[in-house]
Formats: structure tokens, C-alpha cells, sequence
């Protein structure tokens, strides 16, 4: 067993029993560099990630491979989810270098840190145009004893490309409704008119981007954009991508078409795409949008929750050495498991004795649905039948960032669905998150069997403290708002710096790196930005904090032309900087939450799709509340904009319809 034996990640592990002598990230590995002057051969992957697997096992499970990495390099192994700061500063050198990047990322480094080559997957012999991994070994290792000239002048490029990532943050643009309106014209250009979603193979769910559209819907009445989000949504719900079976989102298609999915599940996936299917059934009432959101939410607390409330990471692609057999059916399975259903089901989810993917059948709903008590019924015998399987390898990993998005979502789809199962769900994991996760006031990236590891990073506190406020509109107990101010307080002191006038994704006491990463796009997750300037003017609204809400608008104020001019890379911040433009829909519910009255006027506001919803009610102490009670005895609802508000109401109607003249509601809500 290697050094990675004693690892807190489940990725590193899985990599302990390789001949190679691999270190983790850390001053023992970059010390012996130093000394031996050797370069570092840095490999970063993650646990679900099938092509990592591949190259583990034709090259670091070979003997002679891992005798050249021994002999020639320093070899570090990294999980990119532990360590995204890592991932990010050595992805941008290498999507620099090569024009692409991806896992598993392969990066030759100096013993200073800084890299010189730079590409992800290596076939262990030369094949379809791709050098073998042995001789990229040799020739790199050559080239950094015999042609150290060349080394130090990709060194010098590479070092200017990380040569202004601190500089001081400067504004780009005016933010005003202009700004969105060219924002969605980029994306829309990208929308795919057959299938849904953007573009054609790989597909992804971009799930931040259809955020937006159902958001610009609602403030336009662009039936287009509805079109663009509902119609995307229902695609990849009825597609392959979407687990028929047991419920949840698999990463992306191979295809165009949603059928051929990577298998692998991200916990941030099936958070993020049931959050939309959340605000697709408030704004539409679709039933489809409902069931996905709850199959992917039980989903999460039957596979992926750990006996101490903490959501896991990622379900692997593979099992028993292919990928995607656990999903699959033989013609002969569907029929062996439902009998007579087996005929309607078949046509349902696409079945033939050919199949769709090597002689096997992903599921789909191919035309007309069946009956939903027949689905309902085949799919419990199914699950039945699929329990018996090998499972694919679970990441047991705990994240801070990850799990506050799916808390977000869980403790969202408790109040908009009236589920108590759910409640009780987001209050378990909440009070694990804070217990666990949040050390003096810091928030810790991760925790694996038992153990909190890893400062956190600014997407860290960002998620945590946006899923905390939607603890508090869920109970308004107290505790929930004071822990997202206190969250907040602590991204700020860490994480902003005042003479970039920025946030930064590590913080200022984290580990010196050769440069401090600040990534604004949101890529497969928010980044640590924008959800860090939503958090900042929610709080804002609540607490009427003028500060903090200046530092939020300074921050979309320094995107405002990369917003514009590259929407699709900012799905989630274009939403924040909606609530910057046109302010919260504030609403105050005076009186106990917990009476009929009140909570008749909350299931109001759970059933309407305000996007820029604040919400507010009970004792806790927010400006929002100031001043506001009951009306006549009966509880009250005060619906403000920038702290005008229209007259109280007490009848769950004139709530409605005050929310809809909010939002310029004209059309489309149930």
C-alpha cells in the first residue's frame, strides 16, 4: 500500500494498492521534488469517473508504467472534489495549452508548482492519434533533464497566464434589464429545437441556464423561453439520462437525443435539476415536473444519505467492471419481472429484443405514457429486481458546497410540496451540516468516515448559507437566520479581498499556491461567486443591510459585460443580478406560522413561482418583520418591493393576486 492508504478521500484510496508511489497533495511530495529535482507527474480525478478508471487500471496498475512514474517523477494523486482549488488552477493551464481539459487530468509540473505539460486521458500504447502514456513519460521526463531552456520558457507563459488573476476587479458594464436581454439571446441561439437543451452531443443538463429562462419567462411573459425551459426539463425526465427506475439525473448524454447517459450520479446534479422541476411545477403545475423532483429527492435519502445525516457524494458509472450495468434490462428481465404488465411497459420505456446500448436497454419513455398506476407498479418491480444487483462503487464522501445545495433544494421542495417527510429530511441534514462541518465559525469542505478535513472554499460557505435561508423560510426559527448571517460574516473576513475588490475561491490564510484561483463562471455547479453575491443581497433584503448589498452589486458590476456577452457561463448569476435590478418580491407573514390563518396564506406563497421571492414570518429578528402584525386578530401578509409595501392582506386571494401584480404576472400560473 502507497501513501494514499491513510487518505480521507474515497478517490485516493481506490488508488492505494497501486504499484506507483503516489503522494497526496502536500510539502512532503513538493519537498522531495525540490531536493531530487524531479519534475511532478500531478494526476487529479474524482471517484465516479469512469475514464480515471480506465487509465488507473491500464497504466497505474501496471508494473513497468508505474516503474518509469516512479523512476522519472514525484507522482501526487488529487481529488478534484476535495481540492477544487487544485482542479481549477491546473485545469486553466491546461485547457491553455491543449484547447480542452477534462478527467482524468493529467499535468506535468516543475517542483515548484508550475506546469510545463498538460492533457487528461493517455492510452498505455500510441493508438487513434493519441501518444501512448510511457512515451509521454520519456519524453517529458527528457525534456525536462536535457531541454531545460524550453521548460522555463513554457513556465514563463504559463506564469503569465496566472499574472493577473489578482488584480484589483474593475466594473465592465451598467447592469439593467439590457443585460439580460442579450444574455438570453446568446443562450437561446444555443437552444437544440429538436431534442431540448443546448447544442448536440456531449449533452448536458445546464440545468442554471434553463433556470434562467424560466426566470426571464416570468419577468417578460416570453412564451419562448417557457417553451426552452419546460420543454428541456421534460426531455431529459422522459429521457435516458433520467434514472425511469429509481429516480435521479446521470451526469450527461453521449448523445444529442438524452438516450446514452455517462452513468455516474453527482449528488450537485440531482440537486440543481430538481430545484428546476420545483419552480417548472410552481409556474406550470406539470405533474411530470412534480414526480421527477420527488423520485430525485428520495432518490438522495434512500441511496446516498449517511447514518449521520450527511448526503454522499456521487454513485459510480461502473459496476462489475462495465459501465452502466446496474441500469440496464435484456428484453428477457423486463418480461421475467412484470408478467403481464411487461407488454405496455415495453412499449413505454422502449424495449426490444435488440436493445439501445450493446445489446441491453436503457430506459426511456419512447411515445405515449401507460397508465401512471401501471408505471408505478412496474417500477416497484424493477427496483426489486435491481436491489439484488451489484451496486456501483458511492463516494462516501461528505461536501459542504454539494450537500448545501441539495439541502437548499430539499428544504425548497418541503414548503413548496407540503411534505413533512422532506422537512424533517432538510432539518436532519442542516443540523449535521452546522454541527459537523462548521468548526469555531469556519466552514469545512468535507467529511469521510467521521473525520471533518480541508478548510472550506468560498463556494463552501456560499451553499451553506443560502441553504440555511431556505431553512429559515421553511421553519423561520431563528437559529436558521443567524447562522446564514454568521456564514456570511465569515465569507466575507476570508474570502473578500479589499483591494481586488473580489472574492476569492480559498481563503486568506489557506495554503500559498502559484496563484490565488478565482473562477466567476458557473460551470457544472454555481461558482463560489455567485452564489456568494445571492447570499449577500438575500441577506441584504432581510436584514436592510445597505452594505452588503453595495458589495453584491459592485461584484455583478465587474461581470456585467461577461454576463451579457457569455450567458450560458453564468446561468446562476444572471439570477442574482435579477434580484440586484429589480429588487426582492418581499414577503412578510405577520402572526404564528403555525395557526391555520398563517399557514394558509404560506401555502399561497409556497404554490406561486416568484423567482425573487424573500419570505419572512415568525419572531426572529429581521428588518423585514419590523413594525408588521396581525390584522383584526388574523394573521397578516405584507408583500413589498424595496421596502414598499402594498396594503396587508389577510385573505389567501388578495395574497394571489398581490404576488402576481408583483411579478407582472399576466399569464400561465395554476
Amino acid at each position: 500500500m502507497n501513501r494514499l492508504a491513510s487518505s480521507t478521500s474515497p478517490y485516493l484510496r481506490q488508488h492505494a494498492a497501486n504499484p506507483v508511489e503516489w503522494y497526496p497533495w502536500g510539502p512532503e511530495a513538493l519537498a522531495r521534488a525540490k531536493a531530487e529535482d524531479k519534475p511532478i507527474l500531478l494526476s487529479i480525478g474524482y471517484a465516479a469517473c469512469h475514464w480515471c478508471h480506465v487509465m488507473a487500471h491500464e497504466s497505474f496498475e501496471n508494473a513497468d508504467t508505474a516503474a518509469l512514474m516512479n523512476e522519472r517523477f514525484v507522482n501526487i494523486k488529487v481529488d478534484r472534489e476535495e481540492r477544487p482549488d487544485l482542479d481549477a488552477i491546473y485545469m486553466a493551464a491546461v485547457q491553455a495549452m491543449t484547447g480542452q481539459g477534462g478527467w482524468p487530468m493529467t499535468v506535468f509540473l516543475t517542483p515548484e508548482g508550475v506546469p510545463f505539460v498538460g492533457g487528461t486521458y493517455f492510452p498505455p500504447s500510441d493508438r487513434h492519434g493519441m501518444p501512448g502514456f510511457p512515451r509521454v513519460l520519456r519524453t517529458v521526463a527528457d525534456a525536462y533533464r536535457d531541454r531545460r531552456g524550453d521548460v522555463d520558457a513554457t513556465t514563463a507563459r504559463v506564469r503569465d497566464l496566472y499574472a493577473h488573476a489578482t488584480d484589483a476587479a474593475n466594473a465592465t458594464g451598467e447592469l439593467s434589464p439590457a443585460t439580460f436581454d442579450r444574455a438570453w439571446a446568446g443562450i437561446a441561439e444555443r437552444y437544440d429545437e429538436r431534442h431540448g437543451g443546448f447544442e448536440g452531443a456531449p449533452k448536458f443538463p445546464q440545468t442554471m441556464s434553463l433556470d434562467f429562462a424560466l426566470r426571464r419567462w416570468r419577468r417578460t411573459g416570453d412564451a419562448r423561453a417557457l417553451e426552452v425551459a419546460h420543454r428541456s426539463f421534460t426531455a431529459m425526465a422522459r429521457g435516458g439520462i433520467y434514472d425511469q427506475v429509481g429516480g435521479g439525473l446521470h451526469r450527461y448524454t453521449v448523445d444529442a437525443i438524452w438516450l446514452v447517459p455517462h452513468f455516474e450520479k453527482m449528488l450537485y446534479d440531482n440537486a440543481l435539476f430538481a430545484r428546476l422541476g420545483l419552480h417548472l411545477w410552481q409556474a406550470t403545475g406539470d405533474a411530470l415536473a412534480r414526480r421527477a423532483v420527488e423520485e430525485t429527492i428520495d432518490w438522495a435519502a434512500r441511496e446516498m444519505l449517511s447514518a449521520e445525516g450527511g448526503f454522499y457524494s456521487s454513485l459510480d458509472a461502473d459496476s462489475e467492471g462495465h459501465e452502466g450495468k446496474f441500469y440496464v434490462w435484456s428484453e428477457h428481465e423486463i418480461d421475467a419481472a412484470l408478467g403481464a404488465d411487461a407488454p405496455v411497459m415495453k412499449a413505454h420505456w422502449g424495449v426490444t429484443t435488440a436493445g439501445n446500448f450493446e445489446g441491453e436497454n436503457i430506459l426511456f419513455v419512447a411515445g405515449s405514457d401507460a397508465p401512471a398506476e401501471v408505471v408505478a407498479r412496474a417500477g416497484a418491480k424493477l427496483m426489486a429486481v435491481r436491489e439484488q444487483r451489484v451496486r456501483p462503487g458511492r463516494d462516501e464522501k461528505v461536501l459542504a458546497a454539494w450537500n448545501g445545495l441539495m439541502l437548499r433544494t430539499v428544504a425548497e421542495g418541503a414548503r413548496i410540496l407540503g411534505r413533512a417527510d422532506y422537512a424533517a429530511l432538510a432539518e436532519r441534514n442542516g443540523e449535521f451540516l452546522f454541527t459537523q462541518l462548521v468548526r469555531e465559525g469556519r466552514v469545512m469542505r468535507a467529511r469521510t468516515d467521521g473525520v471533518t478535513a480541508i478548510g472550506g472554499f468560498l463556494e463552501d460557505y456560499a451553499a451553506l448559507g443560502l441553504a440555511a435561508l431556505a431553512m429559515y423560510e421553511l421553519t423561520f426559527a431563528a437559529k436558521w437566520i443567524e447562522r446564514a448571517r454568521g456564514v456570511c460574516t465569515a465569507m466575507e473576513q476570508w474570502f473578500w479581498d479589499a483591494s481586488a475588490r473580489a472574492f476569492f475561491d480559498t481563503a486568506s490564510d489557506a495554503e500559498t499556491l502559484i496563484t490565488r484561483p478565482r473562477e466567476v463562471t458557473d460551470n457544472a455547479l454555481p461558482s463560489g461567486t455567485s452564489m456568494a453575491v445571492e447570499l449577500l443581497l438575500r441577506l441584504a433584503e432581510l436584514d436592510a443591510d445597505d452594505a452588503r448589498r453595495e458589495r453584491a452589486t459592485w461584484v455583478l458590476e465587474t461581470l456585467a459585460e461577461p454576463m451579457a456577452r457569455f450567458g450560458s457561463a453564468f446561468g446562476h448569476l444572471l439570477g442574482a443580478a435579477e434580484l440586484a435590478v429589480a429588487g426582492a418580491v418581499e414577503v412578510a407573514i405577520a402572526g404564528d406560522p403555525a395557526r391555520d390563518d398563517a399557514r394558509a396564506l404560506l401555502g399561497v406563497v409556497a404554490r406561486q413561482y416568484v423567482p425573487r421571492l424573500v419570505l419572512a414570518a415568525g419572531t426572529a429578528e429581521v428588518a423585514l418583520m419590523r413594525d408588521r402584525g396581525p390584522i383584526g386578530g388574523r394573521a397578516a401578509a405584507y408583500v413589498c418591493e424595496r421596502y414598499v409595501c402594498d396594503a396587508p392582506v389577510t385573505d389567501p386571494g388578495a395574497l394571489r393576486d398581490a404576488l402576481r401584480r408583483a411579478e407582472g404576472v399576466h399569464r400561465g400560473t395554476h
